[in-house]
C-alpha cells in the first residue's frame, strides 16, 4: 500500500516527528492479525505494539515512555498510521493512551510508578471509566457515586460504552462524590479489575467490532490511596485528559479517509467500464480530487491544533506566564482541538462514503476493506465529544 507522506513534511512537525512517520509506516506493513474476534485481536495489537515500542509514546519518559512529555503530534502521526492499516490497531493504541492519561496528569508519585510503566510495556490494559447512560456528553448528569469511608470511598452505579471494558486491568472511574454540586461534585479513582463488586461481564456489540462494555460497581470498596488528584477534581482531570487526546482523535479520523482514498483511486484504476478505466471518467477524477481536499483541509487544522499544545502551550508554560495567559492559551487550544475533530471526523465520514459509491455494489460487500471503513468511521463523530458538543465548545468560544 503506497499512500503518501508528505504531509510530515509540513513545518509542523521535525524531523524525530518524521522518522517517527516512515519507521511505524514500515512496521505497520509486516504486521499481520486475524480481527475475526475483536477481543482477541486488540490483546494481540497491545502485545505488538509493546514489543515495537511503540505504547511509549503514550506515557512520559520518567515512567517508561519515550519522550519528556506527552507530544500531541507524535499521537496524531501514531493515529493517523496504524488506523490507515487497522482500526483495531488504532483502538489500541489509543486506549492505552487515554486510559492511562488521566494518571500523568494527575496521579502521585506511587500512582504513576504502579501502573505508566506497565502501560507502556503492554503488561496492563487501561480503560477510561466517564459515560453513563444517561450522562455522556452532559458529564455533569452522572449518578454512580462514591461514598466516603473511614479508609476510602464505596462506588456503586454503572459505567456504559466503556473500551476496553472485560479486557482492562484497571479503571480510571469518575463518580460523583458532592451529588448536588454538578461537575463540581465529581472525583477520578483507580480502580483495579480484580476489585470486588465490579462487573465488567456485559459486553455490548456495535457496528464495527470494538471490545465495549458496560460496567457495574455494587458496594465496590476503593482506598483513599485510589482517589486521583483530588476530591471533587475528576471533572477537570477529565476534561484535560481528553483534550489532549482530541487531536489525536482527529488524526484517526484522516488515516481512515487517507485510505479510502487510496482504496478508491486503486479500484478505479483497475475498473474496465464503458471501454475505459472508471479512472478515466472526468466525474471519477472530480470526486478524487474533492476527497483530497477534505482530507487535507482537515488535516491542516489538526497538526495546527497539536503543534499549538506542543509548542504554545507546553514552551509557553515553561516562560512562566501569567494565570491569565495560561487560561487564554487552554481556552485557544481548546477551539483549535475541537475545529480539528468535528472538521476531520465530519470530513472523513464523507470521504469514505464517497469512495464506497466509487466501488458500487462492490462495496458494500462484506469482507471488502472500504465496507470495514464505512463501518469504523462512524463512531469518531460521537465519542470523545460528539460533533454537536464540539460545535457548541467552537461556538462558546467565540462569544
Amino acid at each position: 500500500m503506497q499512500i503518501s507522506h508528505d504531509q510530515w513534511e509540513l513545518p509542523f512537525f521535525n524531523n524525530a516527528h518524521r522518522e517517527l512517520a516512515n519507521e511505524l509506516h514500515k512496521w505497520c506493513s509486516l504486521q499481520k492479525i486475524d480481527e475475526s474476534d475483536d477481543r482477541r485481536a486488540c490483546l494481540q495489537w497491545v502485545s505488538l505494539l509493546a514489543k515495537g515500542e511503540w505504547l511509549k509514546y503514550c506515557v512520559p519518559k520518567a515512567d517508561g515512555g519515550q519522550l519528556e512529555e506527552l507530544d500531541s503530534r507524535s499521537l496524531v502521526i501514531l493515529r493517523e498510521t496504524l488506523s490507515q492499516y487497522s482500526a483495531l490497531a488504532d483502538f489500541s493504541f489509543a486506549m492505552q493512551g487515554l486510559g492511562s492519561g488521566a494518571i500523568t496528569l494527575a496521579g502521585t508519585i506511587a500512582q504513576k510508578k504502579t501502573y505508566l510503566s506497565s502501560v507502556s510495556k503492554g503488561e496492563k490494559i487501561a480503560a477510561f471509566a466517564l459515560s453513563e447512560e444517561c450522562a455522556g456528553s452532559d458529564v455533569a448528569a452522572m449518578s454512580m457515586r462514591a461514598t466516603a469511608t473511614a479508609d476510602g470511598f464505596v462506588l456503586n452505579g454503572e459505567k456504559t460504552w466503556i473500551s476496553n471494558g472485560g479486557l482492562a486491568d484497571f479503571y480510571v472511574v469518575f463518580c460523583k462524590t458532592e451529588m448536588d454540586q454538578g461537575s463540581r461534585g465529581i472525583s477520578a479513582f483507580i480502580v483495579d479489575a480484580n476489585t470486588k463488586g465490579l462487573d465488567a461481564t456485559e459486553h455490548l456489540q456495535v457496528m464495527s467490532p470494538h471490545p465495549l462494555a458496560k460496567i457495574k460497581f455494587t458496594n465496590c470498596h476503593v482506598l483513599n490511596s485510589q482517589l486521583l488528584g483530588g476530591l471533587n477534581q475528576g471533572f477537570k482531570i477529565a476534561m484535560q485528559t481528553l483534550d489532549i487526546f482530541r487531536a489525536s482523535v482527529a488524526g484517526a479520523a484522516i488515516g481512515m479517509a487517507r485510505r479510502a482514498l487510496w482504496e478508491a483511486k486503486t479500484y478505479a484504476a483497475n475498473r474496465s467500464m464503458f471501454n475505459q478505466k472508471l479512472i478515466d471518467f472526468q466525474i471519477s477524477q472530480a470526486s478524487l480530487g474533492q476527497m483530497l481536499g477534505l482530507i487535507d483541509s482537515a488535516a491542516l487544522l489538526t497538526y495546527r491544533a497539536a503543534w499549538f499544545r506542543d509548542v504554545i502551550m507546553l514552551e509557553s508554560s515553561r516562560n512562566c506566564l501569567t494565570p491569565i495567559q495560561q487560561k487564554d492559551n487552554l481556552k485557544k487550544y481548546s477551539q483549535l482541538a475541537a475545529l480539528a475533530k468535528l472538521t476531520a471526523t465530519e470530513n472523513a465520514q464523507k470521504v469514505v462514503d464517497m469512495a464506497l459509491q466509487m466501488h458500487g455494489g462492490r462495496g458494500v460487500l462484506v469482507g471488502q476493506k472500504i465496507e470495514a471503513l464505512y463501518r469504523d468511521i462512524r463512531a469518531l463523530r460521537i465519542y470523545e465529544g460528539a460533533s454537536e458538543v464540539q460545535q457548541l465548545i467552537i461556538g462558546k468560544s467565540l462569544i
